[in-house]
């Protein structure tokens, strides 16, 4: 087998080998809380979201409140994925992974009472119990979302001049 060029000498057609490894993908996650949450609209469209995260216990937790389109889809057909890079983390490169999940509505006050408190310490909330007391609205719920296994990932680091073309790594 002829030894292939590094990604990123001639084109960037194939990105085979850019993947984050897994040890990046935990400093992403731990680094990170915001996401973008990809969703089905109750009329079928193609959606998505920004939204803040909690990691824990190997699933993604986050808030929403009643009414928004993102939580009633999501209440309807649970299927998402959620996309998480590093802008604005200081961490070098372009990081990205998608993760495909499914979505469970939580309603219930010990879900809320255990997640509160943990999703604003995440936050670094100057305030922490004034930012818990914000959140805990009548219409408020907690999305619980267990990935699938099926995911996706980018390390422009594994590209030859961080994927902007240039000399090769």
């Amino acid at each position: 087998m002829a030894d292939r060029v590094q990604v990123g000498v001639r084109d960037i057609e194939d990105l085979r080998g850019t993947h984050l490894a897994r040890a990046d993908q935990d400093d992403l996650l731990a680094a990170q809380t915001e996401c973008t949450v990809a969703y089905t609209s109750r009329e079928g469209w193609p959606a998505a979201v920004v939204m803040s995260f909690l990691r824990h216990d190997g699933r993604f937790w986050l808030t929403a409140v009643a009414g928004r389109d993102h939580l009633e889809s999501l209440r309807l057909d649970g299927r998402l994925t959620l996309v998480v890079d590093n802008r604005g983390t200081g961490l070098p490169g372009r990081r990205m992974l998608a993760v495909q999940g499914t979505a469970v509505v939580h309603d219930d006050r010990e879900t809320k009472d255990w997640f509160y408190p943990a999703f604003t310490e995440r936050m670094a909330a100057a305030d922490p119990a004034a930012f818990v007391r914000l959140l805990d609205s009548p219409n408020r719920a907690v999305l619980e979302v267990t990935p699938t296994g099926r995911q996706k990932s980018h390390d422009s680091r594994r590209i030859a001049g961080d994927g902007r073309g240039g000399a090769g790594s």
